[in-house]
């Protein structure tokens, strides 16, 4: 099985690598550039973004971070993981979010989301303080969204969601990125 990193700065960070290792993955919780080496696939979990930014800049982890989406490496970014990947955070992908867009912790929600490369079921999706990608580039295929907002999303290698798999007990899309990471390794 592939070996994939999970960002543990902040964030539910446990919660993704409980899920890969059920998932028969190797399992590795990035916190400084070392971290990074070696890897078949990344996880940018959900937290709080400012929290992130500061932990990714204290620990030097943004230019490694951007060197290994763009050699290619699979990346799964969740929620705030999906604000991270944005033009105005780690600048890898050609998209912008807006941050708690659905509203404040009170207006969490749940929605069931058909994703492409998702098969069974609809996915179980809970939006928590979720963001959701206010404009993007060309290159960026929207996979779902909720009432006309953006909230999954493809470009090239990376996959990003505004919502979090690993509370539903959502394991599909953990798997798409460990076919992504076996394919590629």
């Amino acid at each position: 099985m592939p070996l994939v990193g999970v960002l543990a700065l902040q964030g539910d960070f446990a919660a993704h690598a409980r899920v890969l290792r059920d998932l028969g993955a190797d399992v590795r919780e990035v916190r400084t550039p070392a971290g990074l080496e070696g890897l078949d696939a990344l996880v940018i979990p959900g937290g709080e973004s400012t929290t992130m930014t500061l932990g990714i800049e204290r620990e030097g982890l943004a230019e490694p971070l951007r060197d290994l989406a763009t050699a290619g490496t699979p990346v799964l970014g969740t929620c705030a993981g999906m604000i991270m990947l944005d033009r105005e955070h780690l600048g890898i992908a050609d998209w912008r979010c807006e941050r708690n867009a659905f509203g404040r912790q009170i207006r969490s929600f749940e929605a069931d989301l058909r994703i492409p490369g998702v098969e069974g079921p609809p996915v179980r999706a809970v939006f928590i303080r979720a963001p959701w990608i206010a404009e993007h580039g060309d290159d960026v295929e929207i996979l779902a969204s909720v009432d006309g907002h953006p909230v999954a999303a493809r470009q090239g290698s990376l996959l990003a969601i505004s919502f979090h798999p690993e509370i539903a007990g959502e394991t599909r899309l953990h798997e798409l990125l460990l076919r992504e990471a076996s394919v590629r390794a």
